[in-house]
């Protein structure tokens, strides 16, 4: 029964806390939002940690979500994700890299031949193995389109400081697919 439920009906269900609503929300979002955790989680464990945060912190607050069209519950369940992995990451500030904005971008461009060759998995590895800062900007601009001035805002650094970071994220991932391809 619960599996057929439309979002908007399944949210309600879970606004008056009916338990089998609950798990199926956990059910349908979990391995969702669990992927979106790993883009900015060091490991495993810290993305899973922040996936159960985010549904549990989306469950409590079931009751503010507005129901805006098909997949509008996971959009909002993702932001809630993607707010918990910023939380996240401004509390281990310490671990930064500096902000040295001088570096450059050595690493040759690749050709959209030499992209096709690496596998999706070895991607998703070396964006998991960037350091904390470099990973919530790359994936904050490259793939949830935030600009520079919104991830400034979110991070608390300046813009310039934000496309600096992107550009040094840029390059080690650049330096991973070069190293990669003389491998293989």
């Amino acid at each position: 029964m619960y599996k057929s439920l439309e979002e908007q009906e399944l949210a309600r269900l879970c606004t008056k806390k009916d338990r089998w609503a609950q798990e199926e929300l956990y059910k349908r979002y979990a391995a969702k939002v669990l992927s979106l955790c790993r883009r900015y989680a060091g490991n495993r464990d810290e993305a899973e940690d922040l996936m159960q945060d985010a549904i549990i912190q989306a469950l409590d607050k079931i009751d503010t979500y507005t129901y805006t069209g098909k997949g509008s519950l996971y959009g909002w369940i993702s932001r809630i994700a993607v707010n918990k992995a910023i939380n996240h990451i401004k509390r281990q500030r310490w671990r930064w890299l500096s902000l040295d904005r001088r570096e450059q971008d050595t690493v040759a461009d690749l050709s959209a031949e030499e992209m096709e060759t690496i596998p999706e998995e070895k991607l998703l590895e070396w964006i998991a193995g960037l350091p904390d800062l470099r990973r919530a900007v790359f994936n904050l601009y490259c793939i949830e389109g935030y600009s520079h001035r919104d991830i400034g805002k979110m991070l608390g650094i300046s813009e310039k400081g934000s496309a600096g970071v992107l550009a040094k994220a840029r390059k080690q991932l650049k330096e991973e697919i070069r190293r990669y391809l003389k491998e293989t």
